[in-house]
């Protein structure tokens, strides 16, 4: 892409509204603006990243044979009235009429509505297990929008649904998604931790919550630093005081952000809403569920936090929008041009993802955007132009070398299976 041509403005004061280095950045960045409070517009920067994150998503999911759907965003509320939830689920959930007074709720959360779906399509345990996945926007009243998109009133979720004969598959399935978890964010480069957490109004039993570490979190975590123990505050406060219930060595405390939760919710929405199944004797038999939610656009927030310097964004390889930010120094002078004219039409051709400052701009803006954009490799195209050098900065480290242009490419790649290995 020609910078030119991109729809695209950094900002250079800080917003006044943002609270957190995540919020600050891609505000600054030009990744989201705010419409309303909680509400967020992304940009195409901002957007082409939260891809990079659905395309792990769907490439782990799958590859734990789960399969895509898209259920509707719009519930009827006797769906709710069945599950029980519809009066105690709370103010957060966004409830509307239509022009015959039926109610309706936007989706929040997908239980009733995909436990529904399973209520007519299976019908013999010969159809199970299955697991299914989709990528969507929830919608919550939140009574106190904050943090960008840490905590907003519409934001991207990926919410799975397992379905089972019996206990015993279903804790199959919830490992095969635990595991598929642990892949998926880890390829987004985060530090986090699975902790063991309360099931809270969604039901079941056995739950698990993926906390992404920053001290600007609103959960607290305690964890072992001797094994992989580790648990929310409020269950960790019924079990052992200071030693790891499990090793007894001593406890750490952490703030982290919510970034996906894993439930086996059992029978709580089977029995509820008639998704049962005729099992090999015969006799109808309630479904056994889980649930699995990954917060999309909170972990693109939680990246950013944990990644960034005092002078922008350090974008982990895999979620980057751009893999390679080429710039050229100075847009006028005609040997610079045609280097970085050529550069680009390569790199492109060999897959690299790119994105070319071609803008009439003074040097020092251009290199503090790339540095705010944050793209982990900067190609710098300058002086030395006529004679096919470029000067490469590892935005991550910070460090800068000047190659010839032919090596490039090896150069890159090298950086590339570095990166992927931290």
């Amino acid at each position: 892409m020609r910078q030119q041509k991109l729809f695209h403005r950094t900002l250079r004061d800080v917003p006044a509204e943002a609270e957190t280095a995540s919020h600050r950045l891609m505000l600054r960045a030009g990744l989201i603006r705010q419409l309303a409070a909680g509400i967020y517009t992304y940009l195409p920067i901002g957007l082409q990243a939260l891809q990079r994150i659905e395309a792990i998503i769907r490439e782990e999911l799958n590859r734990s044979g789960a399969q895509e759907l898209l259920l509707p965003a719009l519930h009827p509320a006797e769906l709710w009235r069945e599950s029980g939830r519809w009066d105690v689920y709370g103010p957060e959930l966004m409830r509307l009429k239509d022009r015959h007074e039926r109610e309706f709720a936007l989706g929040a959360t997908h239980e009733e509505v995909v436990t529904a779906l399973m209520a007519d399509e299976i019908t013999s345990y010969k159809q199970l297990p299955v697991t299914v996945f989709q990528i969507q926007t929830k919608f919550r009243d939140e009574r106190r929008p904050r943090f960008g998109l840490l905590r907003g009133r519409e934001f991207l979720m990926k919410d799975a649904y397992s379905f089972d004969v019996s206990k015993e598959g279903l804790q199959a399935s919830y490992r095969s998604m635990y595991d598929a978890y642990h892949r998926i964010f880890a390829r987004c480069g985060l530090n986090f931790r699975a902790v063991e957490a309360d099931s809270g109004a969604m039901g079941g039993t056995d739950t698990h919550e993926f906390i992404a570490l920053a001290g600007i979190g609103e959960d607290t975590i305690v964890h072992c630093s001797a094994c992989p123990y580790a648990a929310n505050v409020e269950l960790h406060a019924a079990g052992a005081g200071d030693a790891c219930p499990r090793c007894g060595a001593p406890l750490e405390t952490a703030k982290g952000i919510e970034i996906g939760h894993v439930f086996q919710l059992g029978t709580r929405y089977s029995e509820q809403l008639g998704a049962v199944f005729a099992d090999d004797a015969g006799s109808s038999v309630p479904i056994m569920m889980g649930c699995y939610g990954i917060g999309i656009s909170r972990a693109l927030a939680a990246a950013i936090e944990q990644r960034h310097d005092d002078d922008g964004i350090v974008w982990p390889w895999e979620l980057a929008p751009y893999e390679l930010h080429l710039i050229t120094v100075q847009s006028a002078d005609a040997a610079q041009t045609e280097l970085s004219e050529r550069l680009y039409r390569e790199l492109l051709a060999q897959g690299f993802r790119v994105l070319w400052d071609d803008r009439p701009e003074r040097p020092g803006v251009k290199f503090a955007d790339a540095d705010l954009l944050g793209f982990p490799l900067q190609i710098r195209i300058g002086r030395q132009a006529a004679h096919g050098i470029a000067e490469c900065k590892h935005r991550l480290s910070g460090a800068i070398t000047e190659l010839s242009v032919d090596k490039l490419p090896d150069w890159i790649g090298t950086m590339k299976r570095q990166s992927n290995q931290l």
